[in-house]
């Protein structure tokens, strides 16, 4: 008996009819931090990523994962797999400091480097990398390590 094999059929829509535009991380810093819950942002780290069309513009944000006090899985095929079903040309990447700091740290940075790379081989660009806490924030980008 022979099995029958079925046709993936793909269709898109964003449901988003009303579009933000990213044109500075201070845009990414107050659209992230309204989605963060700010009773937890000194207590557990987490990593969300904003998904933007070939205009900047935002087609949603994707809570990836979240950890402890000191730190988070993030799985680059996960990153990646939620950007390609969203054709998303370009990703934000942010997570929180639950201690206040705003300094990256050396697997912040190796991340980074990591999933730029990835990217790249994708063609889905990856913006910045924002640290956020409940006062201020961090972006890779301004600071010329991305």
């Amino acid at each position: 008996m022979m099995n029958t094999i079925k046709e993936i059929k793909v269709s898109y829509t964003s449901g988003n009819t009303n579009k933000v535009k990213i044109r500075h991380s201070k845009d990414s810093y107050e659209l992230l931090k309204s989605c963060w819950n700010m009773n937890t942002i000194e207590l557990q780290e987490e990593f969300k990523v904003l998904l933007l069309n070939r205009n900047h513009q935002v087609l949603g944000i994707y809570p990836l994962s979240k950890g402890g006090v000191s730190g988070t899985v993030v799985d680059a095929k996960l990153v990646f797999s939620v950007a390609l079903k969203c054709n998303a040309s370009s990703i934000l990447m942010a997570h929180n400091h639950p201690s206040g700091n705003l300094k990256p740290s050396e697997t912040d940075l190796r991340l980074t480097k990591k999933l730029k790379d990835a990217g790249n081989h994708l063609d889905i660009q990856v913006l910045d990398h924002i640290i956020i806490t409940k006062n201020d924030y961090y972006s890779f980008a301004d600071n010329a390590q991305m």
